[in-house]
Protein backbone atom coordinates (compact mmCIF):
# COMPACT_ATOMS: atom_id res chain seq x y z
CA UNK A 1 0.00 0.00 0.00
CA UNK A 2 0.85 3.44 -0.24
CA UNK A 3 1.59 5.77 2.15
CA UNK A 4 0.03 9.11 3.00
CA UNK A 5 2.63 11.23 0.87
CA UNK A 6 1.85 8.46 -2.44
CA UNK A 7 -1.21 8.68 -2.01
CA UNK A 8 -1.68 12.30 -2.31
CA UNK A 9 0.56 12.44 -5.60
CA UNK A 10 -1.81 10.10 -6.67
CA UNK A 11 -4.57 12.42 -5.83
CA UNK A 12 -3.07 15.40 -7.45
CA UNK A 13 -2.50 13.65 -10.72
CA UNK A 14 -5.54 11.99 -10.99
CA UNK A 15 -6.39 14.05 -13.56
CA UNK A 16 -3.58 12.75 -16.25
CA UNK A 17 -3.98 9.31 -14.93
CA UNK A 18 -7.56 9.85 -16.29
CA UNK A 19 -6.66 11.77 -19.56
CA UNK A 20 -4.15 8.97 -20.03
CA UNK A 21 -6.64 6.18 -19.68
CA UNK A 22 -9.48 7.66 -21.98
CA UNK A 23 -6.52 8.49 -24.80
CA UNK A 24 -6.28 4.40 -24.44
CA UNK A 25 -9.88 3.84 -24.86
CA UNK A 26 -10.15 5.57 -27.88
CA UNK A 27 -6.97 3.76 -29.01
CA UNK A 28 -4.51 6.66 -29.43
CA UNK A 29 -1.58 4.89 -27.17
CA UNK A 30 -1.23 2.18 -25.04
CA UNK A 31 -0.85 3.19 -21.16
CA UNK A 32 0.25 0.74 -18.31
CA UNK A 33 -1.64 1.54 -15.00
CA UNK A 34 -0.31 0.12 -11.43
CA UNK A 35 -3.08 -1.81 -9.37
CA UNK A 36 -4.09 1.71 -7.06
CA UNK A 37 -4.11 4.02 -10.37
CA UNK A 38 -6.70 1.47 -12.19
CA UNK A 39 -8.56 1.25 -8.79
CA UNK A 40 -8.57 5.61 -8.29
CA UNK A 41 -9.60 5.89 -12.31
CA UNK A 42 -12.64 2.97 -11.72
CA UNK A 43 -13.74 4.86 -8.46
CA UNK A 44 -13.68 8.22 -10.42
CA UNK A 45 -15.52 7.19 -13.24
CA UNK A 46 -18.51 5.39 -10.32
CA UNK A 47 -18.41 8.68 -8.52
CA UNK A 48 -19.09 10.40 -11.31
CA UNK A 49 -21.97 8.07 -12.66
CA UNK A 50 -19.90 6.95 -15.84
CA UNK A 51 -20.10 3.42 -15.41
CA UNK A 52 -19.34 1.96 -18.88
CA UNK A 53 -15.98 3.43 -18.26
CA UNK A 54 -15.72 2.21 -14.58
CA UNK A 55 -16.48 -1.60 -16.67
CA UNK A 56 -14.01 -0.54 -18.96
CA UNK A 57 -11.32 0.27 -16.40
CA UNK A 58 -12.04 -2.52 -13.88
CA UNK A 59 -11.94 -5.10 -16.90
CA UNK A 60 -8.40 -3.50 -17.87
CA UNK A 61 -7.09 -4.32 -14.43
CA UNK A 62 -8.58 -7.47 -14.20
CA UNK A 63 -6.29 -8.49 -17.37
CA UNK A 64 -3.49 -7.08 -16.00
CA UNK A 65 -3.91 -7.82 -12.09
CA UNK A 66 -6.42 -10.79 -11.85
CA UNK A 67 -6.26 -11.77 -8.06
CA UNK A 68 -7.35 -8.51 -7.15
CA UNK A 69 -11.26 -8.93 -6.84
CA UNK A 70 -12.09 -5.25 -6.02
CA UNK A 71 -12.34 -5.09 -9.49
CA UNK A 72 -15.20 -7.42 -9.87
CA UNK A 73 -16.68 -5.83 -7.31
CA UNK A 74 -16.59 -2.71 -9.01
CA UNK A 75 -17.96 -4.26 -12.07
CA UNK A 76 -20.77 -5.58 -9.84
CA UNK A 77 -21.30 -2.20 -8.69
CA UNK A 78 -21.28 -0.58 -11.85
CA UNK A 79 -23.92 -3.47 -13.31
CA UNK A 80 -25.77 -2.71 -10.16
CA UNK A 81 -26.04 1.27 -10.73
CA UNK A 82 -26.98 0.26 -15.01
CA UNK A 83 -29.77 -2.06 -13.43
CA UNK A 84 -28.46 -5.29 -14.83
CA UNK A 85 -28.84 -6.78 -11.66
CA UNK A 86 -28.90 -10.20 -12.55
CA UNK A 87 -25.61 -9.89 -14.41
CA UNK A 88 -24.26 -8.16 -11.36
CA UNK A 89 -25.15 -10.98 -8.86
CA UNK A 90 -23.28 -13.63 -11.37
CA UNK A 91 -20.39 -11.77 -10.82
CA UNK A 92 -20.21 -12.21 -7.05
CA UNK A 93 -21.23 -15.89 -6.76
CA UNK A 94 -18.16 -17.43 -4.91
CA UNK A 95 -17.66 -15.63 -1.39
CA UNK A 96 -14.49 -17.15 -0.65
CA UNK A 97 -13.13 -14.80 -3.89
CA UNK A 98 -13.70 -11.76 -1.69
CA UNK A 99 -11.86 -12.37 2.12
CA UNK A 100 -10.11 -9.20 1.28
CA UNK A 101 -13.35 -7.04 0.97
CA UNK A 102 -15.77 -9.21 2.58
CA UNK A 103 -17.43 -6.20 3.91
CA UNK A 104 -17.73 -4.66 0.43
CA UNK A 105 -18.70 -7.91 -0.92
CA UNK A 106 -21.78 -8.29 2.27
CA UNK A 107 -22.71 -4.34 1.44
CA UNK A 108 -23.01 -5.12 -2.65
CA UNK A 109 -24.85 -7.98 -2.33
CA UNK A 110 -27.11 -6.30 0.03
CA UNK A 111 -27.65 -3.34 -2.02
CA UNK A 112 -28.34 -5.71 -5.41
CA UNK A 113 -31.39 -7.58 -3.26
CA UNK A 114 -32.20 -4.01 -2.46
CA UNK A 115 -32.84 -3.55 -5.87
CA UNK A 116 -34.81 -6.29 -6.46
CA UNK A 117 -37.06 -5.49 -3.87
CA UNK A 118 -35.42 -8.98 -2.28
CA UNK A 119 -35.73 -7.37 1.45
CA UNK A 120 -35.35 -10.91 3.09
CA UNK A 121 -32.24 -11.58 1.28
CA UNK A 122 -30.67 -7.70 1.57
CA UNK A 123 -31.58 -7.85 5.31
CA UNK A 124 -29.38 -10.94 5.28
CA UNK A 125 -26.30 -9.35 3.69
CA UNK A 126 -26.45 -6.29 5.42
CA UNK A 127 -26.71 -8.03 8.89
CA UNK A 128 -23.61 -10.29 7.67
CA UNK A 129 -21.51 -6.91 6.82
CA UNK A 130 -22.88 -5.31 10.28
CA UNK A 131 -21.30 -8.31 12.21
CA UNK A 132 -18.28 -7.54 10.79
CA UNK A 133 -18.08 -3.52 10.93
CA UNK A 134 -16.57 -1.60 13.59
CA UNK A 135 -18.73 -0.42 16.21
CA UNK A 136 -18.26 3.14 15.54
CA UNK A 137 -19.21 2.67 11.99
CA UNK A 138 -22.22 0.53 12.05
CA UNK A 139 -25.22 3.39 12.22
CA UNK A 140 -25.31 3.68 8.57
CA UNK A 141 -26.05 -0.38 7.91
CA UNK A 142 -28.35 0.20 10.52
CA UNK A 143 -30.07 2.66 8.75
CA UNK A 144 -30.30 0.43 5.46
CA UNK A 145 -31.40 -2.52 7.50
CA UNK A 146 -34.29 -0.55 9.29
CA UNK A 147 -34.78 1.14 5.42
CA UNK A 148 -35.81 -2.79 4.17
CA UNK A 149 -38.06 -3.42 7.56
CA UNK A 150 -40.26 -0.39 5.93
CA UNK A 151 -40.18 -1.70 2.67
CA UNK A 152 -41.75 -5.10 4.45
CA UNK A 153 -44.01 -3.00 5.96
CA UNK A 154 -42.30 -4.45 9.74
CA UNK A 155 -42.27 -0.86 11.03
CA UNK A 156 -41.81 -2.20 14.83
CA UNK A 157 -38.73 -4.25 13.30
CA UNK A 158 -37.43 -0.58 11.80
CA UNK A 159 -37.55 0.70 15.32
CA UNK A 160 -36.11 -1.49 16.83
CA UNK A 161 -33.08 -1.33 14.30
CA UNK A 162 -33.25 2.43 14.26
CA UNK A 163 -32.46 2.33 18.18
CA UNK A 164 -29.47 0.33 17.78
CA UNK A 165 -28.22 3.05 15.00
CA UNK A 166 -28.75 6.30 17.16
CA UNK A 167 -27.33 3.97 20.03
CA UNK A 168 -23.76 3.70 17.93
CA UNK A 169 -24.15 7.27 16.49
CA UNK A 170 -26.16 9.33 18.67
CA UNK A 171 -25.58 12.66 15.82
CA UNK A 172 -27.21 10.07 12.80
CA UNK A 173 -30.32 12.77 12.49
CA UNK A 174 -31.26 10.39 9.19
CA UNK A 175 -31.83 7.80 11.54
CA UNK A 176 -34.00 9.92 14.34
CA UNK A 177 -36.38 11.20 11.34
CA UNK A 178 -36.63 7.78 10.28
CA UNK A 179 -37.57 6.28 13.77
CA UNK A 180 -39.75 9.37 14.44
CA UNK A 181 -41.45 8.60 11.18
CA UNK A 182 -41.75 5.12 12.27
CA UNK A 183 -43.61 6.06 15.76
CA UNK A 184 -45.60 8.46 13.48
CA UNK A 185 -47.11 5.32 11.06
CA UNK A 186 -47.87 3.41 13.61
CA UNK A 187 -49.95 6.20 15.32
CA UNK A 188 -47.14 6.22 18.57
CA UNK A 189 -46.82 10.06 18.81
CA UNK A 190 -46.15 10.93 22.40
CA UNK A 191 -42.96 8.40 21.35
CA UNK A 192 -41.90 10.99 18.15
CA UNK A 193 -42.18 13.61 19.93
CA UNK A 194 -40.24 12.44 22.69
CA UNK A 195 -37.63 11.56 19.91
CA UNK A 196 -37.48 14.56 18.41
CA UNK A 197 -36.87 16.38 22.15
CA UNK A 198 -34.09 14.06 22.51
CA UNK A 199 -32.55 15.25 19.37
CA UNK A 200 -33.23 18.70 19.52
CA UNK A 201 -31.84 18.45 23.54
CA UNK A 202 -28.21 17.79 21.43
CA UNK A 203 -28.88 19.83 18.51
CA UNK A 204 -30.89 22.81 19.69
CA UNK A 205 -30.31 25.01 16.39
CA UNK A 206 -31.61 22.05 14.12
CA UNK A 207 -34.30 23.80 11.94
CA UNK A 208 -35.60 20.79 10.20
CA UNK A 209 -35.80 18.97 14.06
CA UNK A 210 -38.04 21.51 15.45
CA UNK A 211 -40.14 21.33 12.43
CA UNK A 212 -40.72 17.73 12.28
CA UNK A 213 -41.50 18.35 15.82
CA UNK A 214 -44.24 20.55 15.20
CA UNK A 215 -45.83 18.57 12.56
CA UNK A 216 -46.33 15.85 14.91
CA UNK A 217 -47.70 18.37 17.74
CA UNK A 218 -50.08 19.09 14.82
CA UNK A 219 -51.12 15.58 14.11
CA UNK A 220 -52.01 15.55 17.89
CA UNK A 221 -53.83 18.50 17.45
CA UNK A 222 -51.75 20.05 20.28
CA UNK A 223 -51.73 23.41 18.53
CA UNK A 224 -49.86 25.44 20.81
CA UNK A 225 -47.01 23.25 21.02
CA UNK A 226 -46.87 23.19 17.32
CA UNK A 227 -46.81 27.08 17.48
CA UNK A 228 -43.98 27.23 19.60
CA UNK A 229 -41.70 24.42 17.60
CA UNK A 230 -42.56 26.55 14.39
CA UNK A 231 -41.55 29.55 16.04
CA UNK A 232 -37.96 28.36 17.21
CA UNK A 233 -38.08 26.75 13.34
CA UNK A 234 -38.80 30.04 11.72
CA UNK A 235 -36.09 31.81 14.55
CA UNK A 236 -33.43 29.38 13.13
CA UNK A 237 -34.19 29.72 9.43
CA UNK A 238 -36.20 32.74 8.24
CA UNK A 239 -35.71 31.23 4.55
CA UNK A 240 -37.18 28.30 5.46
CA UNK A 241 -40.71 28.51 3.56
CA UNK A 242 -42.82 25.59 4.25
CA UNK A 243 -42.86 26.24 7.95
CA UNK A 244 -45.54 29.24 7.47
CA UNK A 245 -48.25 27.54 5.90
CA UNK A 246 -48.18 24.92 8.88
CA UNK A 247 -47.60 28.00 11.25
CA UNK A 248 -50.75 29.11 9.12
CA UNK A 249 -52.45 26.25 9.81
CA UNK A 250 -52.35 26.34 13.40
CA UNK A 251 -53.46 29.73 13.71
CA UNK A 252 -56.35 28.72 12.05
CA UNK A 253 -57.06 25.37 14.42
CA UNK A 254 -56.76 28.30 17.61
CA UNK A 255 -59.16 30.80 15.59
CA UNK A 256 -56.23 33.17 15.65
CA UNK A 257 -56.99 34.50 12.27
CA UNK A 258 -54.85 37.78 12.10
CA UNK A 259 -52.11 35.68 12.70
CA UNK A 260 -53.10 33.07 10.36
CA UNK A 261 -53.17 36.15 7.78
CA UNK A 262 -50.05 37.20 8.53
CA UNK A 263 -48.17 33.78 7.80
CA UNK A 264 -50.22 32.92 4.90
CA UNK A 265 -49.22 35.86 3.02
CA UNK A 266 -45.85 35.66 4.24
CA UNK A 267 -46.11 31.80 2.50
CA UNK A 268 -47.36 33.41 -0.64
CA UNK A 269 -44.48 36.15 -0.77
CA UNK A 270 -42.09 33.21 -0.14
CA UNK A 271 -43.81 30.44 -2.29
CA UNK A 272 -44.99 32.18 -4.98
CA UNK A 273 -48.58 31.49 -6.72
CA UNK A 274 -49.73 28.29 -4.36
CA UNK A 275 -53.53 27.41 -4.56
CA UNK A 276 -53.80 25.79 -0.91
CA UNK A 277 -52.00 28.67 0.54
CA UNK A 278 -54.36 31.59 -1.57
CA UNK A 279 -57.65 29.39 -0.29
CA UNK A 280 -56.29 29.67 3.49
CA UNK A 281 -55.60 32.91 3.55
CA UNK A 282 -59.30 33.04 1.53
CA UNK A 283 -60.27 31.54 5.00
CA UNK A 284 -58.62 33.34 7.25
CA UNK A 285 -59.85 36.66 5.80
CA UNK A 286 -63.69 34.80 5.43
CA UNK A 287 -63.76 34.90 9.84
CA UNK A 288 -62.17 37.87 10.26
CA UNK A 289 -65.75 39.37 8.18
CA UNK A 290 -63.33 40.63 5.11
CA UNK A 291 -65.96 39.12 3.02
CA UNK A 292 -64.82 40.80 -0.13
CA UNK A 293 -61.25 39.83 0.06
CA UNK A 294 -62.21 35.95 0.85
CA UNK A 295 -63.74 35.65 -2.18
CA UNK A 296 -60.79 36.86 -4.14
CA UNK A 297 -58.40 35.11 -2.79
CA UNK A 298 -60.84 31.91 -3.08
CA UNK A 299 -61.51 32.77 -6.56
CA UNK A 300 -57.25 32.76 -7.06
CA UNK A 301 -56.93 29.37 -5.59
CA UNK A 302 -59.43 28.42 -8.26
CA UNK A 303 -57.20 29.92 -10.92
CA UNK A 304 -54.39 28.45 -10.05
CA UNK A 305 -56.30 24.81 -9.36
CA UNK A 306 -59.51 24.56 -10.72
CA UNK A 307 -60.15 21.60 -8.76
CA UNK A 308 -59.13 22.47 -5.56
CA UNK A 309 -62.41 21.47 -3.56
CA UNK A 310 -61.43 23.72 -0.33
CA UNK A 311 -61.81 27.17 -2.59
CA UNK A 312 -65.29 25.74 -4.11
CA UNK A 313 -66.44 25.35 -0.32
CA UNK A 314 -65.13 29.10 0.40
CA UNK A 315 -66.85 30.49 -2.06
CA UNK A 316 -70.09 28.94 -1.05
CA UNK A 317 -70.17 30.09 2.22
CA UNK A 318 -68.79 33.34 0.80
CA UNK A 319 -72.12 33.88 -0.77
CA UNK A 320 -74.36 32.34 1.74
CA UNK A 321 -72.70 34.61 4.28
CA UNK A 322 -73.40 37.58 1.68
CA UNK A 323 -77.44 36.24 2.03
CA UNK A 324 -77.13 33.86 -1.81
CA UNK A 325 -77.42 30.59 0.39
CA UNK A 326 -78.80 29.24 -3.32
CA UNK A 327 -76.17 30.32 -4.86
CA UNK A 328 -74.51 29.20 -1.89
CA UNK A 329 -75.44 25.49 -2.14
CA UNK A 330 -74.21 25.57 -5.93
CA UNK A 331 -70.76 25.93 -5.03
CA UNK A 332 -70.86 23.81 -2.15
CA UNK A 333 -72.12 20.88 -4.49
CA UNK A 334 -69.43 21.40 -6.93
CA UNK A 335 -66.77 21.07 -3.85
CA UNK A 336 -68.56 17.95 -3.15
CA UNK A 337 -68.81 16.78 -6.33
CA UNK A 338 -64.78 16.85 -6.82
CA UNK A 339 -64.49 15.32 -3.29
CA UNK A 340 -67.54 13.14 -2.59
CA UNK A 341 -66.42 11.36 0.35
CA UNK A 342 -65.82 14.43 2.56
CA UNK A 343 -67.79 14.10 5.37
CA UNK A 344 -67.66 18.09 6.44
CA UNK A 345 -68.88 18.76 3.17
CA UNK A 346 -71.71 17.28 3.78
CA UNK A 347 -72.21 18.66 6.83
CA UNK A 348 -71.84 22.50 5.77
CA UNK A 349 -74.28 21.82 3.09
CA UNK A 350 -76.49 20.66 5.44
CA UNK A 351 -76.37 23.55 7.86
CA UNK A 352 -77.53 25.68 3.90
CA UNK A 353 -80.60 23.70 3.34
CA UNK A 354 -81.31 24.03 7.04
CA UNK A 355 -81.20 27.91 6.89
CA UNK A 356 -83.10 27.99 4.15
CA UNK A 357 -86.22 25.97 5.37
CA UNK A 358 -85.34 22.78 3.01
CA UNK A 359 -85.30 20.54 5.99
CA UNK A 360 -85.54 17.51 3.82
CA UNK A 361 -82.63 17.82 2.26
CA UNK A 362 -80.92 18.97 5.17
CA UNK A 363 -81.58 15.84 6.98
CA UNK A 364 -80.43 13.60 3.66
CA UNK A 365 -76.90 15.65 3.86
CA UNK A 366 -76.64 15.15 7.47
CA UNK A 367 -77.13 11.61 7.31
CA UNK A 368 -75.06 11.49 4.81
CA UNK A 369 -72.40 13.58 6.62
CA UNK A 370 -72.45 11.17 9.30
CA UNK A 371 -72.53 7.92 7.43
CA UNK A 372 -68.90 9.29 6.40
CA UNK A 373 -67.59 10.09 9.97
CA UNK A 374 -69.97 8.71 12.81
CA UNK A 375 -67.65 11.00 15.07
CA UNK A 376 -68.42 14.40 14.10
CA UNK A 377 -69.69 15.93 17.58
CA UNK A 378 -70.75 19.55 15.12
CA UNK A 379 -72.66 17.87 12.78
CA UNK A 380 -74.88 15.58 15.33
CA UNK A 381 -75.18 18.45 17.30
CA UNK A 382 -76.76 20.99 14.61
CA UNK A 383 -78.52 17.76 13.25
CA UNK A 384 -80.20 17.64 16.33
CA UNK A 385 -80.80 21.37 16.93
CA UNK A 386 -82.50 21.28 12.83
CA UNK A 387 -85.06 17.86 14.06
CA UNK A 388 -85.53 19.57 17.64
CA UNK A 389 -86.53 22.80 15.90
CA UNK A 390 -88.92 21.27 13.16
CA UNK A 391 -90.44 19.41 16.27
CA UNK A 392 -89.34 15.93 15.37
CA UNK A 393 -88.91 14.71 19.07
CA UNK A 394 -88.63 11.04 18.30
CA UNK A 395 -85.98 11.22 15.19
CA UNK A 396 -84.08 13.41 17.91
CA UNK A 397 -83.97 10.82 20.34
CA UNK A 398 -83.04 7.93 18.33
CA UNK A 399 -80.00 9.99 16.73
CA UNK A 400 -78.73 10.15 20.48
CA UNK A 401 -79.18 6.36 20.36
CA UNK A 402 -77.50 5.25 17.37
CA UNK A 403 -74.46 7.66 18.05
CA UNK A 404 -73.49 6.94 21.10
CA UNK A 405 -71.57 4.26 20.73
CA UNK A 406 -68.88 6.18 19.69
CA UNK A 407 -66.64 6.84 23.19
CA UNK A 408 -65.42 10.43 21.20
CA UNK A 409 -69.03 11.66 21.14
CA UNK A 410 -70.39 10.54 24.58
CA UNK A 411 -69.97 13.67 26.05
CA UNK A 412 -71.79 15.85 23.18
CA UNK A 413 -74.56 12.96 23.28
CA UNK A 414 -74.90 13.31 26.78
CA UNK A 415 -75.57 17.13 26.84
CA UNK A 416 -78.00 16.80 24.06
CA UNK A 417 -79.68 13.81 26.23
CA UNK A 418 -80.02 16.69 28.99
CA UNK A 419 -81.55 18.70 26.74
CA UNK A 420 -83.57 16.54 25.37
CA UNK A 421 -85.53 15.26 28.72
CA UNK A 422 -84.90 18.74 30.34
CA UNK A 423 -87.58 20.11 27.11
CA UNK A 424 -89.76 16.79 27.18
CA UNK A 425 -90.69 17.20 31.34
CA UNK A 426 -87.96 14.82 32.90
CA UNK A 427 -85.87 17.50 34.35
CA UNK A 428 -85.26 15.68 37.64
CA UNK A 429 -83.27 12.88 34.88
CA UNK A 430 -82.46 15.75 32.78
CA UNK A 431 -80.18 17.51 35.62
CA UNK A 432 -78.62 14.04 36.89
CA UNK A 433 -77.39 13.60 33.22
CA UNK A 434 -75.78 17.37 33.47
CA UNK A 435 -74.39 16.70 36.74
CA UNK A 436 -72.46 13.73 35.41
CA UNK A 437 -71.18 15.74 32.43
CA UNK A 438 -70.14 18.46 34.58
CA UNK A 439 -67.88 16.39 36.44
CA UNK A 440 -66.47 14.46 33.58
CA UNK A 441 -65.48 17.93 31.76
CA UNK A 442 -66.90 21.63 33.39
CA UNK A 443 -65.14 23.11 30.59
CA UNK A 444 -67.34 21.24 27.49
CA UNK A 445 -70.53 21.08 29.65
CA UNK A 446 -70.71 24.60 29.06
CA UNK A 447 -71.23 24.40 26.02
CA UNK A 448 -74.40 23.57 26.41
CA UNK A 449 -75.17 27.57 26.81
CA UNK A 450 -74.26 28.21 23.40
CA UNK A 451 -75.96 25.52 21.87
CA UNK A 452 -78.84 26.57 23.52
CA UNK A 453 -78.96 29.90 24.93
CA UNK A 454 -82.60 29.78 26.67
CA UNK A 455 -80.73 27.23 29.38
CA UNK A 456 -78.39 30.55 30.91
CA UNK A 457 -81.88 31.57 32.28
CA UNK A 458 -82.74 28.10 34.34
CA UNK A 459 -81.54 28.73 37.65
CA UNK A 460 -81.39 25.23 38.22
CA UNK A 461 -78.94 24.32 35.06
CA UNK A 462 -76.79 27.42 36.39
CA UNK A 463 -76.89 26.34 39.78
CA UNK A 464 -75.21 23.37 39.02
CA UNK A 465 -71.99 25.01 37.38
CA UNK A 466 -72.33 27.41 40.38
CA UNK A 467 -71.79 24.18 43.17
CA UNK A 468 -68.56 23.03 41.11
Amino acid sequence: MFNDDEDEFLDRNLGEHIEKFESYLKGDAFFFFDSDVLEMIVDHYIVNGDYTKAIKAAEYGLNYFSPNQLFVLRIAQAYSAKGLLKEALNMLNNKDDFQENLIEYYLTKASIFSQLKNSDNAIKFFKLALDLTESDERDEIYLDIAMEYQYKGDYRAAIEVLNEAIKSNPKNEVALYEVAYCYDFIGEFDKAIECYNNFIDENPYSYTAWYNLGNIYSKVEDWENALRAYDFCNVINEQFSPVYFNMGNAFLSLDRYEEAEEVFRKCIEMEGDDALAFCYLGESLEQQGKIQEARENYNQAIAINPVLSDAWLGLGIVCDLEGNTEKGIELIQKAIDLEPSNASYYHVLASAYDKIDKFEESEICFLKSLELDAKNEDAIKDFYIMLFSTAQWNKAYRLLDDYEQYESNYLTVSLLRFHWYWNNFNQELALEILGACIIEDEVKSKQIFEWFEDLSKEPQVTSLFEKR
